[in-house]
């Protein structure tokens, strides 16, 4: 028999470094050593049978002087013994000493012991051989009677694996265990009898089934899941038999367990598209999400639920449960708190927004003074839903807006910000709006602590002010927030220690008050709060004394629509020049205080241009820039929203168009005329998710060559070697099964061949394979389980070992090919903003800069490729990238499944000078938080433009 025919049975690790007793010892030890000693040799003869030796010597040694031994663990090593002892002559006859291994077995079914009995019953269900199990046949039944249900249980699996097998032994099984089930108690046992049922006589388990169906919801969890399991087997394959069943399905959606409960409710929505069945399904998936602690079981209750809702007509029945999804908000894992948001604002409708807002609130309320890492992502995802919900109905801006201005003055930079795109959006669309959002960010400007709020909110202010008091409280709120003016001079008398202490005190309640006039209430030198210490200066000055003018140049721009408008509003003129006056101090005290040397950095050209410019339109007051202050930026405001909202509505109608929709030609079904077959369309629930626990991938690949596994065959050594190696690399989430398929091909017995792998980068093998004994030219496969930890190009390297029988020489060994894993394996395109995009591009470190290198002579397409080989998604919009200019810009973004983020930027052209053939040009800039994400993304692109590519095909 060959190493790939014989059976698999119970793996033992062998330790490498033992050395192999002989046999005349080991028979020395079974028949004259003590319980220990037999105990030990024992072990070693199960494990050199393992490894190919075949010690046919031992057999009755063992029968002789082991086998009536009573020692516990000398019998449950003689189970695994005779489970892996050679039964067969070389002319394939049963040994006749297997006769007296049959009779033992039968004293052990029958031994007092209820272990010995439970355990014996387990090893008859990995025999074989019908001659041995046949004499075992009463027995077996008896032990369907002991008084202990370890011996019961393991009677009925005993059974049922023989009559699997063998069904003329025991032609009335069924009937034996339908018998047994309507006596039974015990609950494992039951499990198992109906088990059996299922499979070897369903029509007597759907009989046992409706007789005791009002008693389910008693029955223990684990024969709970078996009867899910039943009736969705049952009614998949025969649906008249719903009416009969689906009551049952309801009550178990009450079980005490929450497995069943979870089973139950994806059964109960393959059975009957009901609104009342979906409804208590999706309440019964909400209250696992809401009651498990594990956050793995949220996320995948959740995508059920999400799954759930993508059906139409599940849709409107989920609409009314949205307060109830929200509860599992109480979560506080940032994934399932998103997940839930997302859901619940897709399901929102005007009939319960007003609630779904009030409990926000309360959420946005709950996490003022929680200090927890993942605080801050929350408050920045309730605020995008609260804009979300705003934008989705409009009605409930008003109660929203002066919700979300609160955070202006959070310590968390993105959720503030979040807040400022929102009310930018919302000033714009809703006019009715404009006074209440004015006023407020007048009211929380003076606690802005973040230098990008304060630009954004000083913008808004300058964009949408309007009246004269509006305008002259921004300007009362911009003095103090820069201080006491010229900067220079009050910096150096500070600086000379001029103001004393009391008086800086002192200054702190005074307020600077505009008058009717436009002029200032008071004109004293302290009148502001101005102290020496850094930390105490006005937060505009202390942004600027840092060296950041950018936020100078801002104020500038808002300083000039003020004072333009405040010019058009007024038509005293010694007001109007005191207001312009004013406006144009404060910019040229920040050029001064740019050039004078005091900040850390000195202002940029960039800045002063901006600066000198505004000063420049106040100074002259031309029409065409009146125009372009006043009313050109709130005009590319407004298309820069409607270009927004246009991409929504665009991929709002591409996800339209996945969802499968009843055509109107489409056939009606009616349930009483369905065949049995054809409700068979649908695949097994059972199966499916079976195979997806296994890793077997369902789906079919476009191309019949890439779907085989030929593909993934790696040629480990050559032809000619003695030894042939190849391997079939599996990747499953996080392992890679290595299938490795060794051919002696020498006409010599090789002893001991050793398949010895070692890993480079983040892989970790998991188990080493065990040494085997292969006959001349036979072949077999060892399989090899590595571990993933990263995303990162890994190399599996290795050799293998063999003794040639019979010569005196060293060991040989033929060194394998390496094997490289593909990272792509790991890589899935995903989303984000340009804002989440440019904060990781600032924070990660590692950059990989790869030149492009490549035959393709089209810009779109150049890009198309590398999506393709990277599986990176493009986040610049289709807009964007439209059109033929010569030269292209894009960033790409994707995660891996273990959650590492890699962004790539793509800046790519075609000079005009050169042909319409010649390759595209430039460089791919590839960043991530970790090296070897970076590296292994430009090595994947490097590969792949030359690889992948064919000259010609771009044509």
């Amino acid at each position: 028999m060959t190493m790939s025919d014989q059976p698999c049975y119970t793996l033992i690790n062998l330790p490498s470094d033992a050395e192999p007793p002989t046999e005349m010892q080991l028979r020395t030890d079974l028949e004259k050593g003590d319980t220990r000693t037999k105990t030990d040799a024992l072990k070693k003869t199960i494990q050199m049978i393992l490894n190919g030796e075949k010690m046919p010597s031992l057999l009755m040694t063992i029968i002789r002087f082991v086998m009536p031994s009573q020692d516990h663990m000398i019998k449950k090593l003689l189970l695994i013994f005779w489970e892996v002892v050679p039964k067969y002559t070389a002319d394939g006859k049963m040994l006749h000493e297997m006769i007296l291994v049959c009779d033992a077995y039968r004293k052990d079914l029958q031994h007092p012991n209820e272990f010995i009995r439970g355990s014996t019953l387990r090893f008859l269900c990995k025999l074989k051989e019908p001659e041995l199990v046949e004499p075992l046949m009463p027995a077996i039944r008896q032990c369907l009677e002991h008084r202990h249900s370890y011996v019961r249980r393991n009677a009925v699996l005993a059974i049922y694996t023989i009559f699997r097998n063998f069904d003329f032994l025991i032609p009335d099984a069924p009937e034996l265990i339908a018998k047994f089930l309507e006596t039974e108690q015990d609950m494992s046992c039951k499990r198992n009898a109906f088990m059996m049922l299922i499979h070897a006589d369903q029509e007597r388990a759907l009989n046992y089934l409706s007789s005791c169906i009002d008693q389910v919801t008693s029955f223990g969890d684990i024969l709970q899941l078996v009867i899910v399991e039943l009736i969705y087997k049952v009614c998949h394959a025969n649906p008249s038999e719903r009416a009969r069943f689906i009551r049952c399905i309801y009550n178990l959606l009450n079980s005490s367990s929450p497995a069943v409960r979870y089973e139950a409710a994806g059964t109960l929505v393959t059975l009957s598209n009901a609104p009342t069945a979906i409804k208590a399904a999706a309440s019964c998936y909400i209250e696992l999400i809401v009651k498990e602690s594990d956050n793995n079981v949220k996320l995948i209750v959740l995508d059920r639920l999400i799954a759930l809702k993508e059906v139409p007509l599940h849709e409107k029945v989920l609409q009314d449960l949205v307060m109830d999804i929200l509860r599992v908000l109480s979560s506080p894992d940032h994934e399932v708190r998103k997940k839930t948001l997302s859901l619940a604002l897709e399901l929102v409708t005007s009939r319960n927004m007003e609630e779904m807002v009030l409990v926000l609130r309360k959420e946005v309320v709950k996490t003022n003074n929680v200090e927890h890492e993942d605080t801050g992502k929350y408050r920045q995802l309730l605020v995008r839903t609260l804009h979300q919900c705003c934008i989705k109905f409009p009605d409930i801006a008003g109660t929203i807006i002066p919700v979300l201005i609160e955070f202006l003055g959070d310590q968390n930079e993105l959720a503030a910000l979040d807040v400022l795109v929102f009310v930018r959006e919302a000033i714009q669309r809703f006019e009715e709006l404009r006074t209440l959002i004015v006023s407020k960010l007048l009211e929380i400007f003076p606690s802005i602590k973040a230098i990008k709020v304060h630009r954004a909110a000083l913008w808004i202010l300058g964009e949408y002010c309007t009246t004269n008091e509006d305008i002259q409280s921004v300007m009362n709120l911009i003095r103090q927030s820069i201080g006491e003016i010229p900067i220079v001079d009050d910096e150096i008398k500070k600086a000379a220690g001029e103001i004393k202490d009391d008086e800086m005190q002192g200054a702190g309640s005074a307020q600077k008050l505009v008058t009717a006039d436009g002029t200032y209430a008071t004109q004293s030198a302290f009148s502001t709060i101005a102290v020496s210490k850094k930390e105490d200066r006005p937060p505009m000055r202390q942004y600027m004394m840092d060296g950041d003018f950018f936020v100078g140049a801002s104020l500038a721009t808002t300083l000039t629509k003020l004072a333009l408008r405040y010019v058009n509003n007024t038509d005293n003129i010694k007001r109007q020049n005191s207001f312009l006056a004013e406006s144009m101090l404060v910019m040229a005290s920040i050029i001064h205080f740019g050039k004078s040397g005091l900040p850390t950095k000195p202002i940029t050209d960039d800045d002063f241009d901006r600066i000198a410019t505004c000063l420049r339109v106040l100074a002259e007051r031309t029409p065409i820039m009146e125009d372009i202050f006043s009313k050109d930026c709130r005009e590319s405001l407004s298309l820069m929203l409607a270009a927004k909202m246009d991409e929504e509505k665009e991929m709002q109608r591409v996800s339209e168009r996945r969802a499968v929709k009843v055509q109107a030609d489409d056939p009606i079904a009616f349930s009483q005329l369905i065949n049995k077959g054809e409700l068979g369309a649908t695949e097994n629930m059972f199966e499916l998710t079976l195979s997806q626990a296994l890793g077997m991938n369902t789906k079919k690949d476009a191309d019949p060559v890439g779907a085989s596994k030929l593909n993934k065959v790696t040629q480990l050594t050559g032809f000619s070697d003695p030894v042939y190696a190849e391997a079939y690399v599996n990747v499953n989430q996080f392992d890679i099964v290595l299938d490795v398929l060794v051919v002696n091909q020498t006409g010599d017995t090789l002893q001991n061949l050793t398949l010895e792998l070692a890993t480079l980068g983040d892989l970790k093998l998991v188990e080493k394979p065990s040494p085997l004994t292969m006959a001349p030219h036979d072949f077999c496969n060892i399989k090899a389980n590595v571990k993933v930890a990263s995303t990162e190009n890994g190399i599996i390297f290795g050799n293998i070992v063999y003794d040639v029988t019979g010569a005196a020489s060293d060991r040989n060994c033929v060194v394998l090919n390496d094997i490289h894993i593909d990272i792509m394996d790991y890589i899935v395109p995903a989303m984000c903003n340009d804002s989440e995009f440019r904060q990781m591009w600032a924070e990660f470190e590692w950059e990989n800069k790869v030149a492009v290198n490549t035959n393709i002579s089209n810009l779109s397409e150049f890009l198309q490729h590398v999506i393709k080989c990277t599986n990176m998604k493009c986040l610049t919009p289709e807009k964007a990238l439209s059109g033929e200019c010569g030269f292209m810009a894009a960033n790409l973004y994707a995660k891996s499944i273990f959650g590492e983020d890699v962004l790539a930027n793509l800046s790519v052209e075609k000079p005009a000078h050169l042909s319409n053939e010649a390759p595209v040009q430039g460089h791919i800039r590839i960043r991530a938080k970790s090296q070897g994400m970076a590296l292994s993304m430009g090595d994947k692109i490097n590969l792949s433009q030359k690889r992948v590519y064919k000259p010609g095909a771009a044509a």
